[in-house]
């Protein structure tokens, strides 16, 4: 859907900007709180944490993270399950969410109030307050930016701490994510990620966004490369090498499991707590230049590339 009319009684300019802070308010019911906790002062007041905080930001731009091929729906979920999934790589939990929003005077109410919604719905499934934000005239355009803040558990897994030997792991499978509307329709893995977090055999972990040919390099210890198994990779029907290691978009969790990891144990307690959530061991990381026979290198692949 065109998120953009000539009929100016359809837009937001029908509104203003004071009428349609309230409306966005009626759209979000009870994902935002009332009084100083939620929209309306210049800002919000939130409860002290309990512990250490996570902080994330992403945006759906349109024309880029969603067009006018997408019900507007898809792009409100869009916006908060991309952010919900940075916190599920770090091992979290979500708590509140402000959101600024840039858009032209001809965006469209309906389409603003389906986005809005489909937002509200994630953030009340995943136990998200949203709690403020900002909107600013865009001539032209339409971007909405959501800053997500959310809580670490006893231990914050990141992008560092794995090492040579260590097994490389994804969840789920991988590719296709744009032509099947799975960059939108994904379940960011928050319960996944908060178990991994708890176990000590798990090194390091991130989400896939821009593909795993790209992102794994985050993760590839100084002076060793992975060596991946190709035959292993967990791939969506239809879909090649090329489409699991470089679409992008496939929202699971890639991370590393310490080379003296039990592995029959690791997975029989992995299946107790996720029995529909595939688990797959792709490779492991090796010395630079010591990949063995017939593993699969990642010097001719590669994932999205902002600004390129």
């Amino acid at each position: 859907m065109n998120p953009f009319t000539d009929n100016p009684a359809e837009s937001v300019a029908s509104l203003g900007e004071r009428r349609l802070i309230a409306a966005i308010s009626r759209w979000l019911g009870k994902a935002t709180p009332r009084g100083a906790a939620g929209i309306g002062d210049d800002c919000a007041v939130l409860p002290r944490p309990r512990g250490r905080q996570l902080v994330t930001v992403d945006p759906v731009i349109f024309g880029e993270h969603v067009d006018a091929s997408m019900p507007p729906a898809a792009a409100g979920a869009k916006l908060m399950k991309r952010n919900l999934s940075d916190i599920a790589a770090m091992g979290g939990t979500p708590r509140a969410a402000v959101i600024a929003l840039a858009l032209d005077h001809a965006v469209r109410l309906d389409w603003l109030e389906a986005f809005y919604r489909a937002l509200a719905r994630e953030a009340r499934r995943h136990g998200v307050a949203i709690v403020g934000g900002d909107i600013a005239h865009h001539r032209g355009g339409l971007c909405a930016t959501l800053t997500l803040i959310g809580e670490a558990g006893p231990r914050v897994l990141t992008r560092a701490g794995a090492r040579r030997g260590d097994w490389i792991c994804v969840t789920g499978q991988l590719g296709g994510s744009l032509p099947s509307g799975r960059h939108w329709k994904f379940t960011p893995r928050l319960p996944e990620g908060r178990w991994l977090a708890e176990r000590k055999e798990v090194r390091s972990m991130m989400d896939l966004s821009d593909g795993l040919a790209k992102d794994l390099r985050s993760l590839t210890p100084d002076g060793c490369e992975p060596a991946l198994d190709e035959a292993a990779l967990p791939r969506h029907r239809g879909c090649d090498t090329r489409a699991a290691l470089c679409d992008g978009e496939d929202y699971e969790l890639v991370f590393t499991l310490s080379a003296r990891t039990d592995l029959a144990a690791f997975d029989a307690a992995w299946r107790k707590a996720f029995p529909r959530v595939a688990l797959t061991r792709i490779g492991r990381f090796v010395s630079k230049n010591q990949a063995p026979d017939g593993a699969l290198r990642l010097e001719n692949y590669d994932g999205f590339e902002h600004l390129r």
